[in-house]
């Protein structure tokens, strides 16, 4: 057996014992990942190559995120597929450990600023959220699911962005004074987000009769779409949930609007009719979207980090963040009545 030695014993030693589960000497193994609980190796076992990945979830949380794999490739979707071990199981448990043997995938990352690459990737996603279609979590797992719970979440951070104001006139510092300057706009924002989505066909889409809800991945962008000779696959399926496709798609917007430092309803209407070439968008789905793009989830974003997490947060970046999430209001009113 060769191995790769430019990393840690007690890793190589590690895989070697969890691959036994799968009665797998592998021919060659390589650590890809290390310095925390997630670690991935690369091995090749009789001319095939293969991920290890030590998980950093819990059993219950894993089991649904894992057999949701098993479902979209099983369903014919683009994700690697999950090797059992010798027990039938999807996941090998070691000292308290979880393991997960995946095909490894040879491909390249797809460029999110680049238009073709961009079609692919929306493209890419929608298969991944048809083959989602139908999928029933196993006894034990943990359901991940944000279906009918976008009302209270707007709620629960308009709350939080209210609540940190009192910190902020106690706080005196320059990023507290810009807080205070820029919030009570944004505050408006949420109030007009979640007024619309009251008024939407967000309940009957949301609802267990609807056929729009899939597995959104959650985290889908550069490093977890793969193009390969195969076309688009997607990895990394440890947060999947329950929700409508635009949870995805006003992540990816909201991402490519952060980077441009701008709102585009051209990039905005491209990226539906890619994603819609394969999983069709209606009317109804587009008006949530865009109720949801209004939301100010990227100012949420930055200021939680000062504080909930405790961030030191520069003032010129929430006076930033403030401008962009302003500057959608004429982008959206082209789509909607605001």
């Amino acid at each position: 057996m060769m191995i790769d030695y430019a990393g840690s014993e007690d890793l190589r030693a590690l895989a070697l014992k969890v691959l036994r589960e799968y009665r797998i000497n592998p021919d060659e193994l390589t650590i890809i990942q290390g310095g925390s609980v997630k670690t991935v190796w690369k091995f090749k076992y009789q001319g095939k190559l293969y991920c290890l990945k030590r998980l950093r979830q819990t059993l219950d949380k894993a089991l649904f995120s894992v057999w949701a794999q098993i479902y979209i490739k099983n369903a014919g979707g683009n994700v690697p597929g999950v090797i059992l071990n010798s027990g039938g199981e999807p996941i090998a448990q070691y000292n308290d450990q979880l393991f997960v043997v995946y095909e490894w995938l040879s491909g390249t990352d797809l460029n999110f600023s680049s238009p073709k690459h961009l079609s692919l990737a929306l493209e890419g996603l929608a298969k991944f959220h048809c083959a989602s279609k139908g999928y029933s979590a196993k006894e034990g797992a943990r359901v991940s699911s944000k279906l009918g719970k976008w009302p209270s979440q707007y709620m629960s951070m308009k709350n939080k962005l209210t609540a940190w104001k009192e910190i902020a006139r106690n706080g005196g510092s320059s990023q507290h004074k810009s807080y205070l300057n820029c919030v009570d706009s944004v505050i408006a924002l949420a109030d007009k987000a979640a007024y619309l989505l009251d008024r939407s066909g967000y309940s009957e889409l949301s609802s267990g009769i609807s056929s729009a809800p899939v597995l959104c991945h959650q985290d889908y962008g550069k490093g977890n779409a793969l193009l390969t000779d195969e076309g688009v696959f997607v990895i990394d399926l440890d947060s999947v949930t329950f929700d409508l496709p635009s949870r995805d798609l006003r992540k990816i917007i909201g991402k490519i609007s952060e980077n441009k430092n701008r709102w585009d309803i051209k990039t905005i209407e491209d990226i539906l009719s890619w994603y819609s070439n394969i999983n069709a968008v209606t009317e109804y789905e587009k008006q949530v979207l865009y109720i949801d793009l209004l939301f100010p989830h990227w100012f949420f974003g930055l200021v939680k980090n000062q504080y909930d997490k405790l961030k030191d947060i520069k003032a010129a970046e929430i006076e930033r963040i403030t401008r962009l999430e302003l500057s959608k209001l004429p982008v959206i009113k082209e789509v909607l009545e605001v």
